[in-house]
């Protein structure tokens, strides 16, 4: 067989592992970083009335830490 005839095929997988690779990183790290919609409605009904909380760093952490124990 020729070098070509293997080689070929076998960057073919290698350019479709990556692709996929980066595909699946780049969409959960955009699901991480996007607040929950739920979340987004109750803030804005917030500054409807005028002010807007949020939450100090110590809520954010324990929130965080709750939906990591959640999903494991």
């Amino acid at each position: 067989m020729d070098a070509m005839q293997v080689a070929l095929p076998v960057l073919g997988i290698v350019a479709a592992a990556v692709a996929t690779f980066y595909a699946v990183s780049f969409n959960e790290i955009r699901e991480k970083s996007l607040p929950d919609w739920d979340e987004i409605e109750s803030e804005s009904e917030s500054e409807i009335r005028g002010f807007r909380r949020s939450a100090s760093s110590r809520q954010r952490r324990a929130k965080r830490q709750a939906s990591k124990n959640d999903k494991t």
